[in-house]
């Protein structure tokens, strides 16, 4: 193995691991290869994460955080009034899905792998979007926009109600025409039944 310049940092490894994962697929690629791609040796590697299991799933993690990190920005806008909030944390969520199935496909297929084997890692994920939405809802009760007696349930609720707009699942309906449309008219009907007028 020739020496590495740089000091080997569990970042470097999840991005050699993705480049990895999109060459070799999920089927095919081993911690050797990561190791041979970052120029050291697979115990270094190991070092960082004790088995490739626990490699794959930082990998998952870490591809799931790149989204809530996107929505967290929108989340703590106050400057925006909460249902302007709503709206774009919803389309950013979408489009934020979208662009990495259409994007990248051949890494998608992969991540969609990585996620049926980390269930843990997506119950987070669910979890930490959950826990964005619960936090606009409350701000529009707060703000007299909204009306719930139970913040949590009503984003459990919003989630649940777009999820064919943001679970991989309907990842292929996602480049059909008019789901824009579709798109914009659910938003709209889900906020008219949580208006508080």
């Amino acid at each position: 193995m020739a020496p590495t310049s740089e000091i080997l940092t569990a970042e470097r490894i999840l991005e050699a691991t993705e480049e990895v994962l999109r060459r070799h697929g999920p089927a095919k690629a081993t911690v050797v290869d990561v190791a041979r791609a970052l120029g050291v040796s697979h115990g270094s590697v190991y070092r960082h994460f004790r088995t490739k299991a626990a490699l794959r799933e930082a990998v998952t993690k870490r591809w799931l955080d790149r989204t809530s990190e996107a929505l967290a920005g929108i989340v703590s806008d106050e400057g925006r009034d909460p249902e302007t909030r709503l709206r774009a944390w919803l389309a950013t969520l979408f489009d934020a899905k979208r662009r990495k199935a259409g994007d990248d496909p051949e890494l998608f297929a992969t991540y969609m792998v990585l996620t049926g084997e980390n269930v843990e890692a997506v119950g987070e994920h669910l979890a930490d979007l959950t826990g964005q939405l619960t936090r606009i809802v409350e701000a529009g009760v707060r703000a007299g926009a909204f009306t719930t007696t139970d913040p949590a349930g009503t984003a459990r609720a919003v989630l649940q109600a777009t999820s064919r707009f943001h679970d991989p699942y309907y990842a292929p309906k996602w480049r059909q025409p008019g789901i824009e449309d579709d798109f914009a008219a659910l938003v709209d009907l889900v906020l008219r039944g949580m208006r508080a007028d």
